[in-house]
């Protein structure tokens, strides 16, 4: 039997050892998520997910990407990335879902989540993953500076209808117009190739067709949760899609 000077001494050699590891512990669990807004709106939309995310202790960051090129989206994005203290899980909505998939490359990156959101290939555009209908063309309103806003007229029932009528309309009337070319350009990195990745799918989606948001997903190898209403389902259902970047941060933390 140990006498209690040997289990005092034993104590007393383990316990720095043990303290010591416990930061490590502490911060192999990612508490960082850097989100990036799609075409036709800004940061603002995720501030319910923002919400809840921060009481359940998470680092959160909203990039204010000015959708004038992807190359200057995903470098607003980098910013954003570089002054997060560790790993990062990186979120996208929409035309969003582009960005953080050239963008997910940044060393901090530790998975991606995707939120009824494109999901390019290397040489595929945003854009040139729409669905191309002659008959039904998309309702978009391109001025001569090769800026392109959703049609008014459309906005509500087309793009918002996830959300109550005085939301929808706020948001139409302050979207933010995305430039043409570069929603049109190629994608150069497809960081879902070596990052794991999550999506959730609108079955009621009318901007990216759910049979669309599968074949992507599936493409990606992401674990795909559905959720019901349109593209803007993220906010009608926050608490849906902050579970699933939760999920996604412990499931990485894990690895």
């Amino acid at each position: 039997m140990l006498s209690t000077k040997m289990i005092a001494l034993s104590l007393a050699t383990a316990l720095p050892m043990l303290l010591a590891a416990m930061p490590q512990a502490l911060a192999a669990e990612i508490k960082n998520v850097v989100m990036v807004h799609g075409a036709w709106a800004d940061g603002s939309g995720w501030r319910p997910i923002y919400e809840i995310l921060k009481k359940e202790g998470y680092n959160v960051r909203m990039v204010q990407n000015p959708l004038t090129s992807i190359e200057a989206d995903v470098a607003a994005t980098d910013r954003v990335l570089d002054r997060m203290d560790g790993p990062v899980i990186l979120v996208g909505h929409s035309y969003g879902g582009a960005v953080i998939t050239e963008a997910g490359d940044h060393e901090k990156v530790a998975g991606l989540v995707y939120v009824e959101a494109f999901v390019p290939d290397v040489g595929e555009s945003p854009f040139g993953l729409i669905p191309q209908d002659p008959n039904h063309p998309p309702p978009f309103d391109i001025g001569e500076d090769g800026f392109v806003f959703f049609n008014e007229a459309a906005y509500v029932p087309g793009f918002a209808d996830a959300l109550p009528q005085a939301d929808a309309e706020f948001l139409r009337d302050s979207q933010v117009p995305i430039s043409l070319q570069g929603a049109s350009t190629p994608l150069t990195v497809a960081a879902w190739k070596d990052k794991p990745s999550w999506y959730q799918l609108a079955d009621a989606d009318h901007v990216i067709p759910p049979e669309a948001q599968k074949q992507m997903a599936g493409r990606a190898k992401a674990t795909v949760v559905t959720v019901s209403g349109g593209h803007l389902a993220f906010i009608a259902h926050a608490e849906d899609t902050a579970k699933l970047i939760m999920d996604a941060a412990k499931a990485v933390s894990a690895q």
